[in-house]
């Protein structure tokens, strides 16, 4: 009888344990992140870097698509300025860190990297495919 409920307890604990997050990508370790040198990041970031990069405190991860885009799904953590009010509120990009630009598909990015980069901006890069890569490789959103 002690046997079955020791096999019985560990089933349930086993059970618990690979139910988790499901489904949910984890966070990237801690050690994985602080492992990316920033300073030797290509103009165009594939999403898994910016994963990797999510969280830092020297990243800044700037949205560039309109608020309706926006609201129907995200990357956790990004701050959106649409496209069009880019050139009008440079203020708000912080100079001194480093910043990756997304959109839907990596075009406004693009655009706006080049922008930000004639404005002086020497660590911005773009995050290639945008939010439908993120979304494509299973990554978070939020809503």
């Amino acid at each position: 009888m002690r046997r079955l409920l020791l096999i019985l307890l560990a089933a349930a604990a086993f059970a618990l344990a690979s139910c988790g997050a499901a489904g949910a990508p984890a966070a990237p370790p801690a050690a994985q992140t602080s492992a990316i040198d920033v300073a030797s990041l290509p103009l165009n970031v594939d999403v898994a870097t910016v994963r990797a990069l999510q969280g830092r405190d020297d990243v800044v991860l700037l949205d560039v698509r309109e608020p309706e885009e926006y609201a129907a799904g995200h990357i956790p953590g990004v701050r959106l300025i649409p496209m069009g009010e880019v050139p009008a509120r440079l203020n708000e990009i912080p100079a001194d860190r480093t910043v990756i630009v997304t959109c839907r598909s990596g075009n406004r990015s693009g655009q706006i990297t080049d922008l930000l980069r004639r404005n002086g901006f020497t660590r911005v890069h773009n995050m290639q495919g945008g939010i439908l890569a993120w979304q494509q490789a299973g990554f978070p959103v939020e809503r």
